[in-house]
């Protein structure tokens, strides 16, 4: 247990005082959107209506950026099914310290096909899926891994490390049942093709017919990125004690050692500094021409975007070493609890790889490595997709995600199920 004791470390001061600043910040922030929300409704009528717009917009501004650790809603209310909208529901079905199985009912006759989304695991909530799910949503019954913020989680639940993940994504394809398939977007893909692999391997009735993975680091060794090789730059004990913190006292998971959100979401600012400031200016232009629809979806991004959640160090450390430093899958040495992992034992589930030609998190062909090492799974069953055009976001977000790689997941799911 010794990843619990307290040793005095500088390091793992940052995260009381980014605390003390955002709880400095955070009534500053809140005038400033009373104050924002008081003079745009007095801008029209007053002589001086130009200088109140500069300061009406920059106090807006101010007061919508700050970070948070609150999940944020899902918000999929209803959903088109056929040729009718039906309501939906979220509901946690099943649920452990450190997640919960997120169910969207729809109250609908028809049988569709049961599809667990498997969220990562890395700064985010797992509602940035949020379109991900919706479009699925047309023609399937979808489930979804809702990561709980490490933060919340208290000391007495111990430690949740790799091989907890992978165990959470087999207790979730276990509950789904008989003929379920699963969809991972980013991190998780390592973690799902070895539960695949181990329930292949079992002989597991509960198997799923289909695999698809989306943006995930496989074999990082092909065409590397500035994250591939930010996590190799250093040996993993630098990353233990400068990038971990520890929960402050007044949190549920206070004393928890855990790679702070906030520190994730500076990396990502930091990787496209120019995008974020650029979006801001051009937020500030649309508050200056009163242009709300504008402003209205720049907030909603935004409010999703700085919603962030802390990772267990233990989880953050092992995926650092396993998967960026040490290659343990394509190289045949990853385990589950001791067992090694297997993906030659997948011989009966339909293999989907999607890629973003312009992907500058996961490099072309790090997925796409699943499709070589699942090696006596016949070609039949796999195929591979470059989205061209397509960033990181875009293969399971947005338009390009909802009319060119939806239609092949759907596809695939069809034919496996």
């Amino acid at each position: 247990m010794k990843w619990l004791l307290y040793r005095p470390n500088i390091f793992w001061m940052i995260y009381d005082m980014y605390q003390s600043q955002a709880d400095i910040m955070e009534p500053m922030r809140m005038m400033a959107g009373l104050c924002s929300e008081f003079l745009r409704g007095v801008v029209p009528d007053n002589p001086y209506g130009m200088n109140l717009r500069h300061l009406t917009a920059s106090l807006d501004i101010f007061g919508h950026l700050s970070v948070t650790h609150r999940r944020p809603d899902y918000a999929i209310r209803d959903v088109m099914v056929g040729n009718r909208i039906v309501d939906v529901e979220a509901e946690t079905v099943f649920e452990t310290p450190f997640a919960g199985l997120v169910h969207f009912q729809k109250n609908i006759d028809r049988v569709q096909p049961p599809v667990l989304l498997v969220a990562p695991m890395s700064g985010h909530f797992s509602t940035l899926l949020r379109n991900t799910a919706k479009t699925l949503l047309q023609e399937h019954d979808v489930y979804i891994t809702d990561w709980h913020n490490a933060r919340d989680v208290q000391l007495r639940h111990g430690h949740f490390g790799f091989d907890e993940y992978i165990e959470h994504v087999l207790k979730f394809l276990e509950f789904l049942g008989e003929r379920s398939h699963v969809l991972a977007v980013c991190q998780p893909a390592t973690a799902v093709l070895a539960a695949v692999a181990i329930m292949s391997e079992d002989r597991n009735p509960l198997t799923p017919r289909s695999m698809t993975l989306m943006g995930g680091p496989i074999d990082t060794r092909y065409n590397p990125t500035d994250v591939n090789r930010l996590a190799t730059s250093r040996d993993i004990s630098w990353f233990d004690q400068h990038m971990i913190g520890v929960v402050p006292w007044r949190f549920a998971g206070a004393g928890r050692r855990v790679y702070p959100g906030f520190i994730q979401l500076s990396a990502f600012v930091a990787m496209n500094i120019s995008k974020h400031v650029g979006a801001h200016f051009r937020q500030f232009r649309s508050l200056m021409e009163d242009d709300q629809a504008a402003a209205n979806m720049h907030r909603a991004f935004y409010d999703e975007y700085l919603a962030v959640m802390d990772l267990p160090a233990e989880f953050y450390l092992e995926t650092v070493k396993k998967i960026f430093m040490d290659h343990d899958l394509p190289l045949g040495k990853l385990k589950y609890y001791g067992r090694l992992v297997k993906p030659e034992a997948i011989s009966e589930t339909f293999l989907l790889t999607v890629e973003g030609e312009r992907d500058d998190v996961c490099g072309v062909g790090q997925t796409a490595a699943a499709l070589e090492l699942c090696a006596k799974l016949p070609d039949a069953l796999k195929r591979r997709h470059v989205q061209a055009d397509a960033g990181h976001y875009g293969i399971f977000s947005g338009k390009r995600w909802e009319a060119e790689i939806y239609p092949l997941v759907r596809d695939v799911i069809q034919r496996s199920a």
